[in-house]
């Protein structure tokens, strides 16, 4: 509190009062303990774009938004009923009503005095628009960093759980074809000596079969890193999408079980303007798994449909069909169903295919019922876009 005999000979000397208060570079209001202004210096009517003598006789309540004004008067009441110093330090946050109706953020502190046995409140006022700006500012950036942490921590645990995933399928799949080759190699030595070509033909035949599982494997997971990392380089070609699908079902044709059938039907324009190696291995990856869960004498349909300038692609087994309560998680990294417990996979295909598909634009969808077989369909752009 400033005691009276100090305000009063701060009072007497006007010009000292006059360059104190005019000059101050920060806002000051002097108020009655009824609320009304009774000095304002330049900084503060600038800051609210008045001029000096609009705002000495008004209310303090014309500084505040509308909807501010009555809450204040009561804490200003209060205020004057037990005044007390507040320091800028303690400074509380408002809202100030600028003369052309714009709100600015103010802080404000008080001090108070008596003159002449009245109590005096004085107002120290700041805009802190820039502050509050700065501060917004670091808090946008300080959550976006925090975001970014969060999701590498997740990504982190993700790739933890992954790498513990892989380590557990790893050795399960990678065990059982190992150990069909060794087994085969070594019946196939004692075949050799009996010169017993049937049952040598026959293992032969389950190296091979094992190998290519074993690669299958490994692609996969190759897949999976190019894919992780962002290293799949897309070269889009045209080319005519019945050679295309004809050639890759020749390829197939090595996979098939015994009296399985692939039948292909092309349905409107097949010229296309697609990447070639990312269609082959999402298509190689369908195929196959309607061959492998498939059984024997099964046909497997490969329809093409043109849409436009979108192709359609139907992969249709008869096989073995998708729980209803896997469905859900059917494209999930090393997700596999209940059901096929017993049929070597590594559960990374058909994530794989739906990440290929997103980077050329295309999507899948799928139809199943358990026991009579699964539709997969793939939809992706066929023309070239302009640049």
């Amino acid at each position: 509190m400033i005691p009276d005999s100090a305000a009063l000979k701060l009072f007497e000397k006007p010009e000292a009062f006059k360059t104190l208060f005019e000059y101050a570079a920060i806002g000051i209001l002097v108020v009655d303990s009824k609320g009304k202004i009774e000095l304002a210096n330049p900084y503060v009517a600038n800051m609210f774009g008045y001029e000096v003598n609009e705002l000495e006789g008004q209310t303090l309540e014309i500084l505040l938004p509308v909807n501010l004004r009555k809450i204040h008067e009561n804490h200003r009441q209060d205020y004057f009923q037990h005044p007390k110093s507040r320091p800028m330090g303690e400074g509380i946050a408002l809202s100030g009503l600028k003369k052309n109706g714009e709100e600015i953020p103010v802080e404000i502190s008080l001090g108070y005095f008596v003159l002449s046995n009245e109590h005096k409140a004085m107002a120290f006022v700041t805009d802190i628009t820039e502050r509050k700006k700065y501060s917004e500012s670091l808090e946008e950036k300080v959550r976006v960093r925090t975001l970014e942490l969060t999701s590498m921590l997740e990504r982190e645990q993700e790739l933890n759980e992954i790498k513990s995933r892989f380590v557990s399928m790893a050795s399960h799949e990678f065990r059982t074809p190992l150990g069909a080759i060794l087994s085969s190699v070594s019946l196939v030595e004692s075949y050799i000596e009996n010169n017993d070509v049937e049952k040598r033909s026959k293992h032969i035949g389950r190296i091979k079969s094992s190998v290519k599982n074993l690669t299958d494997i490994l692609n996969n997971f190759l897949s999976l890193d190019r894919l992780n990392e962002g290293k799949i380089e897309m070269f889009k070609e045209s080319f005519d999408f019945r050679e295309y699908a004809q050639d890759l079902n020749e390829d197939m044709r090595a996979l098939i079980k015994k009296g399985q059938e692939i039948k292909c039907e092309f349905n409107g324009d097949t010229q296309v303007f697609q990447d070639k190696r990312i269609l082959r291995s999402v298509l190689m990856n369908l195929i196959s798994n309607a061959i492998k869960y498939s059984q024997e004498n099964k046909t497997i349909r490969f329809v093409y449909t043109r849409m436009g300038n979108t192709a359609k692609i139907e992969v249709i087994d008869q096989g073995i069909g998708i729980p209803d309560a896997d469905k859900k998680n059917l494209f999930g990294t090393f997700f596999r169903a209940a059901n096929v417990t017993n049929i070597q996979g590594t559960g990374l295909g058909l994530n794989i295919i739906k990440r290929y598909l997103e980077l050329i634009n295309g999507q899948i969808s799928f139809e199943s019922e358990l026991n009579k077989g699964t539709t997969f369909t793939i939809e992706f752009p066929v023309i070239e876009t302009q640049k």
